[in-house]
């Protein structure tokens, strides 16, 4: 058999078989060759009073009656004798019998006056058990049969499960309630698979938006070089060029980004740092474009001073300028972005980054981490952005076990990092 359920059936019916046939193979060697008793036990003694007080007090019909009782209850044939072996209800003497297929034993009385002579056949031990030995053949055969089926379907049900993954369904999980080792193998694919469908479906996504994000910057990057050819302000068309390709080189450095921060965790290169010293040169290099822009930066960092953690340094610090140029980006012009660092729960920091810009809906707040989502085209196509800098910031900051999330600031946003201490 090829099945594992049919494999564990054949090796315990096998394996029950062959001690079954052990067992009624030595019960028949024991039986058939065992001489009869010799020295009779505590039972056979009392078997034998019985029947001398049933002669004793009522003579030989009581103890005809008395045998007949014995021998309907314990399947022998029973005789009293005297002590010169006469058979007191026949009155002649009781001769051995020379029947091999029978066993005789006789057991004295206390006094030595009377004898109580036992017939039993020699196999009756062994014809006697051999239904008792069907009955465990037949409940281990069942046992075993359950066995197979509670370790084969759940396999089963794997094979087919990552038959169909395979073949292209990648919602298809196990869901498995086992607590032993098939149950973990069961949630292991269903960690696999669903690791596996989220990079598939990133991929496919990442794919679409690439194809479509690349069209606009490539059309005019080509127009702006037709210019530049042919235009009569040649330094104007070819600042617009400049432009371009600039634009084009932050979209492909994003999507870099967004790359590295899906691939593989372990080749982060881990360090412990200061977070806050971290958080205050962020914030010092993006001074000048707040500045620029017509804002200014408010930060308080003293509340989480002693604050360290193990990470990347550098994913860690392009998330949080990632998310201070959007707030810078997007505020009001002379209003505050306001940068705070503080310890929310033992072991833990949380960064508040809060813009006066004009906010994102309550539905879109979620959204927002999707890479090139856009609340206004034309507004992110006038501030430069292209929609991956908080994407970005959410897998970098999921890589080092923290989140990140928005919520209305009424006016304004805020970006909230959480991170775990070292």
């Amino acid at each position: 058999m090829n099945t594992v359920y049919g494999r564990l059936v054949l090796w315990s019916v096998a394996t029950v078989v062959v001690g079954f046939a052990v067992v009624l193979g030595i019960s028949a060697w024991h039986t058939l060759n065992e001489p009869g008793r010799s020295e009779p036990s505590r039972f056979d003694r009392m078997l034998v009073e019985h029947a001398v007080a049933a002669w004793l007090s009522g003579g030989a019909p009581a103890l005809q009656r008395h045998l007949s009782v014995m021998e309907h209850h314990l399947v022998s044939r029973y005789f009293l004798t005297d002590a010169s072996g006469r058979d007191l209800l026949t009155g002649r003497p009781r001769r051995e019998t020379q029947d091999h297929h029978l066993r005789t034993s006789a057991y004295p009385s206390a006094d030595g006056q009377f004898r109580l002579v036992e017939e039993s056949p020699r196999d009756f031990h062994f014809r006697a058990t051999v239904p008792y030995h069907g009955l465990l053949l037949v409940t281990v055969a069942v046992l075993c049969a359950a066995l197979g089926a509670n370790l084969a379907a759940p396999l089963r049900r794997l094979a087919q499960t990552v038959d169909r993954f395979g073949a292209g369904d990648l919602s298809v999980r196990v869901n498995s309630t086992r607590k032993d080792e098939i149950g973990d193998v069961s949630r292991a694919f269903d960690r696999m698979a669903g690791r596996i469908s989220t990079l598939l479906t990133a991929e496919r996504r990442l794919l679409q938006d690439i194809s479509h994000e690349l069209r606009s910057p490539l059309a005019r990057l080509a127009f702006a070089a037709e210019l530049a050819r042919t235009a009569p302000d040649r330094e104007a068309a070819i600042e617009r060029l400049k432009k371009e390709i600039a634009r084009l080189t932050d979209l492909v450095g994003g999507l870099i980004q967004v790359t590295r921060a899906e691939g593989d965790p372990d080749a982060a290169r881990r360090q412990e740092l200061h977070f806050p010293e971290l958080v205050s040169k962020v914030v010092e290099d993006c001074r000048l474009e707040a500045e620029h822009r017509g804002c200014s930066i408010a930060w308080n960092l003293a509340a989480a001073r002693a604050f360290t953690l193990r990470g990347d340094p550098e994913m860690l610090r392009r998330a949080v300028e990632n998310i201070l140029r959007n707030a810078i980006r997007y505020t009001a012009a002379g209003s505050a972005v306001e940068v705070s660092l503080h310890a929310d729960a033992p072991g833990t920091a949380r960064l508040a980054i809060r813009d006066y810009g004009p906010g994102v809906p309550a539905e879109a707040l979620e959204k927002i981490f999707n890479p090139f989502f856009r609340l206004d085209e034309a507004r992110d196509s006038a501030t430069g952005g292209i929609g991956l800098g908080l994407a970005i910031a959410q897998r970098a900051v999921a890589l080092h076990h923290g989140r990140v999330w928005a919520e209305a600031a009424n006016p304004g946003l805020r970006v909230c990092i959480e991170l775990p201490a070292a």
